[in-house]
């Protein structure tokens, strides 16, 4: 068992998650000089083009970690090639009531009912700005959007035109987020009917307010029938975006090996981590088997170990992201699953 390992099992599974999160987070960026320097030293990566975008390696790190880009270039010291920041909605909101994230230890999973707690699209377009004026090279930016809570549904389209607005001009792509289970009614909006105005809309958005082609995914739920992960894919065709991602947290509490009482205590939310990734998988390949070679498919969920990284992308994966194998594992977790995909791919 590594030294992290052991700090997170003895330690940091008897603090409050939110807390253990802040500090952990704190503490990479104050450690952000020193990891430049290590990240030069690490094994190559195996970079990618996709979407007309060099992406230095195919692991990147979920959204819901850095909810407000306070972080971006320290993550990608740590070896993420891609960092996807927010989700960021509208308007700045605190979230849903605390406690809101729980660990499950034995599923190496994590339940989160955050609630999209953010500071808001004008702040964080500020942030980006500033970084964005410093000109210092980092990794590529995805910023992925959600709904405001307060939004109405029949308004919930002005208010992911108005995040594309401030946040599409500093990102590298845009991610539409409607996966979330933790912002009441926002699946709905994953119904191709209601979906495709939305998407429609926002594409119109960041094409006015870019000066070259934005690339634009939208993230799906684990959940969606399969025929209902066909639909999507047939509209993303059709409208002509440029990816999905693959896949966001489950509802289901199903094959957990936790006892019900921890999964009782654990309380509602989405469940990420190593109970998601066999489901995940399972969306992924129908989705490369519905859209073709063209489109861009990010695989996440459940990704730990590098046969897990390796067979998701040769599930058809062009791109793979993480977040809660980066709690479990510690910050070398990137490193590790780099240099597996490089000797992959120098075979």
């Amino acid at each position: 068992m590594t030294g992290y390992r052991i700090l997170f099992d003895k330690v940091l599974t008897r603090i409050d998650p939110e807390q253990a999160h802040h500090a952990a987070f704190a503490a990479v960026r104050a450690a952000r000089p020193g990891l430049r320097a290590a990240d030069r030293a690490l094994a190559p990566k195996a970079g990618v083009r996709r979407m007309g975008i060099d992406f230095p390696g195919v692991l990147g790190l979920a959204a819901g970690f850095d909810k407000n880009a306070v972080g971006i270039d320290a993550l990608g010291a740590l070896g993420f090639g891609f960092v996807e920041v927010g989700t960021i909605t509208g308007e700045g909101q605190p979230g849903n009531p605390k406690p809101r994230l729980a660990r499950l230890p034995k599923d190496r999973a994590v339940i989160n009912r955050m609630g999209f707690n953010n500071d808001g699209a004008e702040v964080v377009a500020e942030r980006l700005r500033q970084r964005a004026a410093r000109g210092k090279p980092g990794p590529v930016l995805g910023v992925n959007i959600g709904k405001t809570k307060v939004v109405p549904e029949d308004a919930a389209i002005a208010d992911y035109e108005k995040s594309t607005t401030l946040l599409a001009p500093y990102a590298d792509y845009l991610v539409v987020n409607v996966s979330s289970p933790n912002t009441p009614g926002l699946r709905d909006l994953q119904a191709v009917a209601k979906l495709e105005p939305l998407l429609a809309a926002v594409r119109r958005r960041a094409d006015d307010v870019t000066t070259q082609h934005l690339p634009l995914l939208v993230k799906i739920a684990p959940d969606l029938a399969d025929a209902d992960v066909l639909e999507v894919a047939d509209l993303a065709t059709t409208l002509g975006l440029d990816g999905i991602i693959a896949t966001n947290t489950t509802t289901s509490r199903e094959d957990l090996v936790s006892t019900p009482a921890e999964i009782e205590k654990a309380g509602a939310g989405g469940v990420s981590g190593a109970p998601v990734r066999q489901r995940a998988l399972e969306v992924l390949r129908l989705l490369r088997s519905q859209v073709g070679d063209e489109m861009t498919l990010v695989g996440v969920g459940g990704i730990t170990t590098p046969a897990d990284a390796l067979d998701r992308l040769a599930a058809g994966a062009d791109l793979l992201q993480g977040y809660t194998a980066f709690v479990y594992e510690g910050p070398l977790w990137p490193r590790k699953l780099n240099k597996a995909i490089a000797r992959e791919y120098r075979r």
